[in-house]
């Protein structure tokens, strides 16, 4: 009887600490399962750092863009400009004459530079002879105001000085004038005789740098 007895009793306590064990295994499992409130609150701090941010994006795209100044770089156009010749002086068979560039305009203008001077006739408006060459170098920048003049020295030659058969003279109607850094250009009416060959000793037109008032010399 003895026996019987211990025998259950050991029984109950194998079964008491399998109960034991059971729960500790339970409790071990719920306690290594990730917590929901900390993988959502990783996520979402990895999503908003690899987001760029839309107040970044913008601002580079505008510093990028050209400045709407830089269109202009502030040189008198043609449209600014009204030309016309001055009166001159006879020197060695080439008499000079001021080419005045007055501002028209309602705003200033800088000139600075050689015109480009061509003669041309016909009614085609075609180029008579190679192009004003270039004399002296260049001038500083010239600040035209609403008004104000700046003037370039023309020199013309007199084309009756040259052989006929090496200058093959043309009528001409006048001046086609670039003012400096342009590429649009204006008329300018000067009756006269050019040298319709490209190959004449010496130069029939020549011009000096713009400079500041009307007579250029």
């Amino acid at each position: 009887m003895v026996r019987v007895r211990i025998s259950r009793i050991g029984l109950a306590a194998a079964v008491a600490g399998m109960a034991v064990a059971v729960t500790a295994c339970g409790q071990g499992t719920q306690n290594a399962q990730p917590q929901p409130s900390t993988t959502t609150t990783t996520a979402t701090s990895e999503s908003t750092s690899a987001s760029p941010s839309p107040t970044t994006s913008t601002a580079s795209v505008e510093q990028g863009a050209p400045a709407a100044t830089q269109a202009d770089n502030g040189m008198c156009k043609a449209s600014d400009l009204k030309l016309s010749l001055g009166q001159g002086d006879a020197a060695a068979g080439t008499v000079y004459r001021p080419l005045v560039f007055t501002n028209i305009s309602n705003h200033s203008c800088v000139i600075q530079g050689f015109p480009g001077v061509s003669y041309v006739g016909g009614a085609d408006g075609h180029q008579v002879g190679p192009a004003a060459f270039r004399e002296g170098t260049k001038g500083a920048p010239i600040t035209l105001n609403k008004g104000e003049t700046a003037s370039a020295a023309i020199g013309f030659v007199n084309v009756q000085n040259y052989d006929t058969v090496t200058c093959q003279p043309q009528p001409v109607r006048g001046l086609r004038v670039y003012p400096p850094q342009e590429t649009a250009s204006e008329f300018v009416d000067f009756p006269t005789t050019g040298c319709g060959n490209d190959k004449i000793p010496g130069n029939q037109l020549t011009v000096k740098s713009i400079v500041k008032g009307s007579n250029a010399q």
